[in-house]
């Protein structure tokens, strides 16, 4: 009876140690199966992205040149790491796309991307809204006539896109602001574009009191408001309220309508200074 229930122990024993080398055999090739697992997964994945039901074949451009759309074929030309295709339709490079058009063609404020079904892929572009011209550093200008230098067309963030043409901005005047050592304008920001806007609101009220603005001067901290009739308006960038507060104050002795008076100087907390033409002078 002993030596039987040896015999199973030492069956047993047998038994669990066989059972622990079989596990251990199979936590071992586990990894290797899961790698040939997911290996044979990503294969399959990169298979059916080369297959052409899902690569775009044709883009379309809505309301632009169907040039554009050759931008985006070019960018999507070859592949990621050498296995997926750029032109897929599940990771096309739509940033790439963007990025390229503007690039080129700078008069473009945005452009948005839409798949087409599969194979298919809409471009639709929108153009920068003209707000006024850039037309040098420094006006060259004799009583409201201005150099004929050329000008350049920057939109609401003051962004340089396009030289003079049959674009009317949004405001008739021009506006002088160095831009330091740029070679060319086009693709350069103005300095002082966040204060645009209420530059040129300032401008727009003048119009209220009779004086119509020609050109806009930025000159560090100051600007120059070079009316129609001749007369310059100073005062400081940012600090537009209280010019004009100051300057209808002043009102009843200050005509702008007229070339009455060579300049106002408006630069000194809430005081009106007004430089009246000599005597005969045009």
């Amino acid at each position: 009876m002993l030596v039987r229930l040896s015999s199973v122990e030492k069956h047993s024993s047998l038994r669990r140690e066989s059972l622990a080398a079989r596990r251990r055999r199979t936590r071992r090739r586990m990894p290797f199966v899961l790698a040939v697992l997911l290996l044979l997964l990503c294969a399959g994945i990169i298979y059916e992205l080369n297959q052409s039901v899902l690569r775009i074949a044709h883009v379309q451009m809505y309301g632009a040149d169907q040039s554009y759309a050759d931008i985006a074929t070019l960018a999507m030309q070859g592949k990621y790491l050498g296995l997926i295709p750029r032109d897929s339709t599940l990771f096309f490079p739509a940033s790439r796309i963007r990025s390229d058009i503007i690039a080129l063609h700078p008069d473009i404020a945005a452009v948005s991307i839409f798949r087409n079904g599969f194979t298919g892929l809409s471009i639709k572009v929108s153009d920068r809204v003209p707000i006024a011209r850039w037309c040098g550093s420094t006006p060259l200008t004799t009583r409201g006539t201005f150099s004929s230098s050329t000008c350049y067309l920057f939109d609401a963030s003051g962004f340089i896109f396009a030289t003079t043409s049959a674009l009317q901005p949004v405001n008739a005047f021009a506006v002088y602001e160095p831009l330091g050592d740029v070679a060319d304008p086009l693709t350069s920001t103005l300095p002082n574009a966040l204060d645009l806007p209420s530059t040129f609101d300032f401008a727009r009220q003048l119009a209220t009191l009779g004086g119509s603005v020609a050109g806009i001067a930025i000159r560090g901290d100051e600007v120059d408001d070079y009316l129609a009739s001749g007369t310059r308006i100073t005062y400081l960038l940012a600090h537009e309220q209280d010019a004009f507060t100051a300057l209808v104050s002043a009102q009843k002795s200050v005509n702008l309508a007229d070339s009455s008076i060579e300049y106002v100087d408006l630069r000194f907390n809430g005081r009106v200074y007004v430089k009246r033409q000599a005597v005969g002078k045009p």
